[in-house]
């Protein structure tokens, strides 16, 4: 028999997160603990992005709530009665696969939870004003960054297009890889005009320049698009194989981005990660804003696919009230040092 109990977590950004959708101040997180008949203990995180999770219902907490009571049938059954609630399905994935292993952070054992390898991973920078991005981009390169992320689409384009090539006189694309995000912020009818217009900085990648669900115009910005496409948001609420081959077969991307959180899990995303790679699209897996415990768990699962691009796991540090954990970054190397101690989300 296994045992259940959760604690809701509000965490707070050490600077408010500009996104296209908004900006955000905090965010919720709930932590799950199993412990099985020989006190074996598991941890998982069920992390929501408001406004882009669609396990962002007021039902949420009673879901939670019912699940940590019928946590004995809920185990067999998760993967199909919880589609509806995908960050909840990779809570309870997270914490059956601590629970079956050395201790209740240990989620794949490897290479890079003994300490002896790392990940490679991008800069994040939020949007801000131009001098505020700019500042930032200069901290990320100082800390030995060579690949960063920008979020555009949500301040003046003219001045976006200003600031990269600021950016760009400054830094060759062989000096600093950049990637962009639009979160679906372009209109479908000027995304083209903007793409060409990007183009212009050399970019690695634009992640979802239009809003998810407009297959058709994707399909065709893929195929037009001076600059490599990479399908965030379009992933999210695809559940069963034949749709993603579906998916990626009519729209054909340059690239896929893997948040297990908005997925339904590691093994959800194990499927993309099949699926892309018969279809020749390249992928890197991301975090969306969960804490240690969650970025922890899909650290550990990324480290496994040996990716060589950069990965998106450098949003644990964006938190005041963290949980302390043994991941460090060494410049733009995310390390886990097993010397350090975990704080539980419980204690």
């Amino acid at each position: 028999m296994i045992e259940a109990k959760y604690i809701k977590r509000d965490l707070i950004f050490k600077e408010a997160g500009g996104t296209s959708r908004g900006t955000l101040y905090t965010k919720p997180s709930w932590f799950i603990q199993l412990r099985n008949e020989h006190g074996k203990i598991g941890i998982g995180e069920c992390s929501l992005i408001p406004g882009l999770s669609i396990d962002d219902l007021p039902s949420l907490d009673d879901k939670i709530k019912d699940v940590c009571l019928h946590i004995n049938d809920y185990i067999h059954t998760y993967r199909e009665t919880l589609k509806a609630f995908p960050a909840l399905q990779t809570a309870i994935e997270t914490a059956l696969l601590g629970m079956g292993n050395a201790n209740a952070f240990e989620i794949y054992k490897s290479d890079f939870t003994v300490g002896i390898e790392s990940i490679v991973i991008n800069g994040l920078i939020w949007m801000g004003d131009a001098e505020t991005m700019l500042q930032r981009i200069d901290e990320k390169l100082k800390q030995g960054f060579t690949c960063l992320k920008l979020k555009v689409g949500a301040i003046d384009f003219d001045q976006e297009l200003s600031l990269l090539s600021h950016i760009r006189n400054k830094y060759s694309s062989e000096q600093l890889e950049l990637r962009v995000d639009a979160n679906g912020a372009f209109e479908p009818a000027d995304a083209l005009n903007k793409l060409n217009a990007l183009a212009e900085f050399q970019l690695h990648s634009i992640e979802q320049p239009i809003k998810a669900g407009q297959i058709n115009k994707m399909k065709e910005l893929c195929r037009t698009s001076p600059i490599p496409i990479a399908l965030d948001e379009e992933l999210i609420e695809i559940h069963s194989v034949e749709d993603k081959v579906k998916l990626l077969d009519e729209i054909r991307p340059q690239y896929i981005i893997l948040k297990p959180s908005l997925l339904g899990g590691f093994v959800a995303a194990d499927e993309w990660i099949e699926v892309a790679e018969r279809n020749k699209v390249k992928w890197w897996a991301t975090s969306a804003l969960e804490s240690n415990v969650g970025l922890n768990a899909i650290a550990q699962w990324t480290y496994t696919k040996n990716n060589p691009l950069r990965q998106g796991l450098g949003t644990g540090q964006v938190f005041t009230n963290n949980i302390s954990s043994p991941l460090i970054l060494k410049g733009e190397q995310l390390y886990y040092d097993s010397s350090q101690k975990w704080d539980s989300p419980f204690e």
